[in-house]
């Protein structure tokens, strides 16, 4: 199938590549069907709707910038998304680009959770946490000023 992409313009992609997200994303519920696109070279993947070009996101693995970073899923999402092993789980954070680049932050109270076998998503909002919505990508650039 062929899709329109907002940064990576039209692609192929087969069906497997598909991940389901039964809810939606909070704000996008009517959105349920999303692809994984990395931006080659980069840390960077773009989390994008398969039909709707203009819904799409970027994100990172959280844990080369935040490697402190924790999530404990509770049991209801663990049973949504049939995890059953650490290995099943890619986790991403959504960035909120800005513009210099170093002001780019990460939503850590949100993280995007995927079970890579079953190509089924969610994104959990995490409560009783520190984590915030904005996070600053690069904080020592910003003490640098």
């Amino acid at each position: 199938m062929n899709i329109e992409t907002k940064y990576h313009g039209t692609i192929e992609l087969s069906d497997m590549a598909i991940v389901s997200f039964e809810n939606g994303l909070p704000g996008f519920e009517h959105e349920k069907q999303f692809v994984l696109l990395p931006i080659h070279d980069s840390p960077f993947t773009i989390l994008q709707s398969v039909k709707n070009k203009d819904v799409a996101f970027v994100m990172i693995e959280p844990f080369s910038y935040f490697p402190t970073y924790e999530v404990e899923l509770d049991d209801t999402t663990c049973e949504q998304l049939n995890i059953q092993a650490e290995n099943d789980v890619a986790l991403y954070v959504i960035l909120t680009v800005a513009e210099p680049f170093t002001n780019t932050t990460a939503n850590l109270q949100a993280p995007v959770v995927i079970n890579v076998h079953e190509r089924i998503g969610k994104q959990v909002i995490l409560t009783n946490t520190p984590y915030k919505t904005k996070h600053r990508l690069f904080p020592e650039m910003v003490e640098a000023k």
